[in-house]
């Protein structure tokens, strides 16, 4: 028993899983978007796959927002409203999955929706990146957060639906949504607001899973034991390094993985990665000298005037 459980592809999950929870902790985004892909790479099946991220990612968001909780960087006023809008859509994920036919048309089909997902959270990733850039985020910082419940419960169902579905969405898709909603937020403030809301969201997914799927101890028991770890690592790390460093390449990774899981050709998806590995820097080049400028004409004119 437990030869099987630490056999076979126990080293590769346990290191997959270590270095998404980095990620995670560190930016507050890319948990499911990363390791539901991997975990289908590695030949997991993608029914699996979501039950077992989500259960394990209900255990390293938790250590995250731990973290997080105690430098007093969430908005709880945010969180419950999402956490309102957020589980019961998480919930209903199981059972829409079981819905999709038998066993054979439920892997395909959810392959297909984890590959759409994929390609909005990686626009969701460009797009904050953007905000990054510009100052949209924390750019009128220090004003007090002025809470709009309705979207922000709208936000919580969407994306308590897109992860109950998928796994894929509590830490990207929300995440941007909640920049564009509210500005004022710092950072720091928005990378524990999301990793505490994510708390309940995937404890409610998880559970519709869990009765629907079950769970593969040896799926499970190492995504556990590496995102735990990786997971806090990530989020000590978060005052030190900055997260626009690694969500650039996240980006293309959950374009072509997206691309791929839509069963683009292999050729197909080849020239997409060369062209935005060759491309992407410089695009991005050119977008932050033009931002640059931008500041430096309104800081001119500020003065002027």
């Amino acid at each position: 028993m437990i030869a099987d459980l630490i056999g076979g592809q126990f080293p590769s999950l346990l290191t997959v899983s270590f270095l998404v929870g980095i990620v995670v902790g560190l930016t507050g985004m890319g948990g499911g978007a990363l390791m539901t892909p991997a975990l289908i790479f590695l030949g997991v099946p993608p029914t699996t796959a979501v039950a077992n991220d989500l259960v394990a990612a209900a255990a390293n968001k938790s250590v995250g927002a731990a973290v997080h909780w105690r430098t007093g960087s969430p908005d709880l006023r945010l969180v419950k409203y999402l956490v309102i809008g957020s589980v019961p859509t998480a919930l209903m994920g199981g059972w829409i999955v079981s819905l999709l036919g038998d066993d054979g048309a439920q892997q395909d089909t959810l392959k297909l929706i984890i590959g759409v997902t994929l390609l909005i959270a990686a626009v969701s990733y460009a797009v904050r990146l953007h905000l990054d850039a510009s100052g949209g985020v924390g750019r009128r910082q220090g004003m007090e957060t002025v809470v709009r419940p309705a979207p922000t419960i709208a936000i919580g169902a969407v994306g308590g639906l897109l992860v109950g579905i998928t796994s894929v969405g509590s830490g990207s898709l929300i995440m941007v949504a909640l920049v564009l909603l509210y500005p004022m937020l710092s950072a720091r403030k928005l990378v524990g607001t999301d990793l505490v809301q994510a708390v309940p969201l995937v404890v409610a997914a998880a559970l519709s899973h869990v009765v629907t799927q079950g769970v593969t101890w040896s799926v499970l028991i190492p995504l556990v034991l590496g995102g735990t770890p990786g997971t806090y690592l990530g989020a000590r790390l978060s005052k030190r390094v900055a997260p626009s460093v690694v969500r650039g390449g996240i980006v293309i990774v959950l374009t072509l993985t997206g691309l791929t899981m839509l069963k683009v050709p292999p050729t197909v998806v080849g020239i997409i990665g060369c062209a935005a590995v060759l491309l992407c820097p410089v695009v991005w080049a050119l977008v932050r000298q033009r931002l640059e400028r931008q500041a430096s004409i309104e800081t001119e004119e500020s003065y002027t005037i």
